[in-house]
């Protein structure tokens, strides 16, 4: 085998690693704009902006689907050997990014309109937040053709430079933050030109990044960009990983306002543990990632034993992994809650429900890595009804252990989830080898 195609434990790490160190700058982010506005002597900046981000990014979570299938497709097209297909896709993911985010631009009033009457701020709170939203919505087109770009990489296998954009973007935002709301006072609007500024510049070194396309004439070759079958592929692949993540968030959405239902203490400590439980997502993203892109170049390549064996190794990597965070949370799980909560009483209540955490990275390295697996083969269409099947497990199980059980039920309905996602993906893993022989 050539190097590109032998599938070691080093390649795994060597793509995987550099999506958990991009990871860990995510959350540095958020905490820093709220430290800098937090600096304001009033409460009312501090909720403005996290209602305002919140809110962004909600919406720009709607095109991640564009991440996800460009990964799965451009790395097939690379396992083909097609590049000019390759560099035709980076220019149709562009595309689509650049007008989703004009969409959104001309969309914004009946957009800010939609998330205020959802959840309702103080008056000042909305003006503020409107303000904020208003500067950050001119950035979309950039936010969201980044997700194209950030798939692009992937399925290169350059997650270095995923590393590199990410950092590049954190940094210029924490450095302008501190310059425009420390010393120069823009207060809420200081933090959203911060952010404006970062996604643009952001856009314009992933394109650089990326400039290797733009030295195959293919990426302007407008008959290949608008190739008819072309576009159908993509429109159905992107739209079955959206009605995935629109279920998915269904799931998740349900799982917080259910937990309202045994008061705020509750609520509140059912919020501290899903902290955990998106670090524990941050971590074995970096093993799907590693898998979409080597599973991808070996379906491209119908190369069975290839995708087999990515399958498994970055498995075993995640399942290492999830090991270790379940350790670690039984560990210092009761240390992280009280630094995540003050009140006695939601301190108290997350303990109790700690176990559940303790054994959610298990449960999850099957999903996390079939999702993978899975968007490396472009089988969107088993994702989409999978995820529909688990999403209609977990509402039964809801239904059924929740009232005697209470906060415990609706935990273990979370978990059965996990677990439907995972098996109904297994057992539809052999066809995925049986496309990958037929194709």
């Amino acid at each position: 085998m050539t190097e590109t195609e032998t599938i070691t434990h080093r390649r795994v790490l060597r793509i995987a690693i550099p999506i958990l160190l991009a990871n860990v700058t995510v959350p540095i982010l958020g905490a820093v704009d709220t430290a800098v506005v937090g600096q304001i002597p009033r409460p009312e900046p501090i909720a403005a902006v996290g209602v305002g981000a919140v809110v962004i990014s909600a919406v720009y979570w709607i095109f991640g689907f564009l991440r996800m299938g460009t990964v799965g497709l451009t790395a097939q097209a690379a396992g083909e050997g097609k590049s000019g297909e390759v560099a035709a896709l980076l220019t149709r993911a562009l595309m689509i990014g650049l007008a989703g985010g004009v969409g959104l631009i001309l969309l914004q009033g009946w957009v800010f309109a939609g998330a205020f009457a959802v959840s309702p701020a103080s008056a000042e709170v909305e003006t503020l937040a409107r303000a904020y939203m208003q500067i950050r919505i001119w950035s979309a087109p950039a936010a969201i053709a980044i997700y194209g770009v950030t798939g692009w990489l992937i399925a290169q296998e350059r997650t270095r430079d995923v590393f590199v954009l990410q950092l590049w973007m954190n940094g210029v935002n924490v450095a302008l933050d501190l310059l425009f709301v420390l010393q120069l006072g823009w207060g809420v609007d200081g933090v959203a030109f911060a952010t404006f500024i970062a996604e643009w510049s952001g856009l314009v070194l992933g394109l650089w990044l990326c400039r290797s396309a733009f030295s195959v004439p293919a990426w302007r070759d407008w008959p290949r960009v608008f190739d008819r079958e072309k576009l159908r592929r993509m429109a159905v692949v992107n739209a079955d990983i959206l009605i995935r993540s629109l279920l998915l968030q269904v799931i998740f959405v349900s799982f917080l306002l259910l937990g309202g239902r045994f008061g705020d203490v509750t609520l509140a400590a059912n919020q501290v543990l899903l902290q955990f439980l998106h670090i524990v997502g941050y971590a074995l993203d970096g093993f799907a990632f590693a898998a979409e892109a080597l599973v991808g170049k070996a379906f491209g390549a119908r190369a069975v034993a290839r995708i087999r064996r990515a399958s498994l190794l970055c498995s075993l990597w995640s399942l290492v992994f999830a090991v270790v965070m379940a350790l670690a949370f039984a560990v210092l799980g009761p240390w992280l809650i009280t630094v995540m909560a003050k009140d006695p009483a939601v301190q108290q209540a997350a303990l109790v429900y700690l176990p559940w955490m303790i054994a959610a990275p298990v449960m999850l390295v099957a999903l996390v890595m079939f999702d993978g697996i899975f968007i490396g083969a472009t089988r969107s269409a088993d994702m989409r009804n999978m995820m529909a099947l688990s999403a209609l497990v977990y509402l039964m199980a809801v239904w059924l252990l929740m009232e005697p059980l209470g906060n415990h039920g609706l935990w273990l309905a979370l978990h059965i989830s996990f677990v439907a996602r995972g098996l109904t993906l297994a057992l539809r893993y052999p066809a995925l080898e049986r496309a990958a022989r037929r194709a």
